[in-house]
């Protein structure tokens, strides 16, 4: 699996989201400038997991997206879904009958496949964010977040 660029972005966006006081409202150009990330494409990721009941939308002048559940509800799994990243196996092959071979490596990946979707769905935001905060106080870094 490749994690593209939608599936990289919405991730740090949400990541950025959950480092928030009481999860509040952030401006797209805020997470945007914090995250290194492109304004207009950021703000077209979170139009989509807005759909998706990921974020919601805060109007006003203090409003911006926040988290709609918390992260711990929030699996990477979901993330990657609701901007549409696929974890299926690339072309759908069918198995020749007169092959054994085909059939293990089918079963193999149909294996795999689901080993791969079992854990995107287990990983929450909350894992994350303590793997990126264990990581950084390995590194000795102060408190700013970047992904």
């Amino acid at each position: 699996m490749k994690l593209t660029t939608r599936g990289h972005y919405s991730v740090k966006a949400l990541l950025d989201l959950s480092l928030q006081p009481k999860f509040g409202p952030t401006s797209v150009n805020a997470i945007a400038q914090r995250q290194d990330l492109p304004a207009p494409y950021l703000e077209k990721l979170l139009i989509e997991m807005r759909r998706a009941g990921l974020v919601r939308s805060v109007r006003g002048s203090q409003g911006g997206y926040q988290l709609a559940r918390p992260p711990a509800q929030i699996s990477l799994g979901q993330i990657l879904e609701a901007v549409g990243e696929s974890v299926d196996p690339l072309p759908r092959h069918h198995p020749n009958d007169a092959h054994a071979e085909d059939w293990v490596t089918f079963t193999l990946w149909n294996r795999l496949h689901h080993k791969l979707k079992e854990a995107l769905y287990s990983i929450s935001l909350e894992d994350l964010y303590y793997d990126a905060r264990s990581w950084q106080a390995a590194q000795g870094q102060a408190s700013s977040f970047v992904v």
